[in-house]
């Protein structure tokens, strides 16, 4: 197992407990970005199958957006954790950002992706599918529903589709994002540098810094107070 992953791997079964998020035999596809966060939750999640109560396997699933990613280290990742991998391949950097030029590109991007994943997870026998967000995730998500669309919003820990049948849970929740950091740090994670062009220059990045800056200069334990009221508010889907 990775090291430090116990932590993740401890948070991510709370969550998955206290939303059931998984049913006996349910097989579970993750959507790897080929970013620390999906590649950890692959990880966590295929350690937990291990052991859990309910019996579950876990498979990986890629998009190939276009933009020249390098899947082989992602596939042989995969083969360690003895989880099945499969890839996709898309004309989504086409679309977006060649033919309709884009000039806010994440929003289309991430309905488009998400649309393609749970379609991929389908295609090799899966109803769940798996997304990387985290607990600092949570709060930027939050931040941005309340300071762009002037509304108390945030995605939910579980989404059920009923167009689709395909059920989307978020595991690691509660997981901050310090810990995905930490796993990372000592190796064995083949993290893959973004080469979306939009990388770098989101509303999302303004958030975490903003979170960040507070936190850190003039509200000390923001972010555990700021969960909780996520979680109090009876936003849908979500529980104290």
């Amino acid at each position: 197992m990775l090291r430090n992953l116990n932590k993740v791997v401890s948070l991510t079964r709370k969550a998955i407990e206290e939303y059931d998020m998984v049913k006996e035999n349910d097989r579970i596809s993750v959507g790897v970005s080929g970013g620390k966060d999906s590649l950890v939750l692959l990880a966590a999640l295929s350690e937990l199958s291990r052991y859990h109560p309910k019996n579950f396997t876990v498979i990986g699933i890629s998009l190939d957006m276009g933009f020249g990613n390098d899947f082989e280290p992602i596939k042989r990742f995969a083969e360690e954790l003895n989880v099945e991998y499969y890839v996709k391949k898309t004309n989504f950097k086409e679309i977006i950002f060649d033919i309709r030029k884009e000039s806010n590109p994440c929003s289309l991007c991430a309905k488009m992706r998400r649309g393609a994943l749970n379609d991929m997870a389908l295609e090799h026998g899966s109803k769940t599918v798996a997304l990387g967000h985290h607990n600092d995730d949570v709060l930027e998500t939050f931040f941005l529903s309340l300071l762009y669309e002037g509304r108390v919003s945030c995605f939910a820990p579980v989404t059920y589709l009923d167009r689709t049948g395909v059920t989307q849970i978020r595991p690691m929740i509660y997981v901050p994002e310090r810990d995905i950091r930490g796993v990372v740090k000592h190796g064995g994670v083949p993290v893959a540098g973004s080469l979306c062009p939009a990388d770098g220059e989101t509303k999302r990045e303004q958030m975490k810094e903003l979170i960040r800056r507070l936190e850190r200069e003039t509200t000390p334990g923001l972010k555990k107070r700021l969960f909780h009221a996520i979680r109090a508010s009876k936003i849908d889907g979500w529980k104290v």
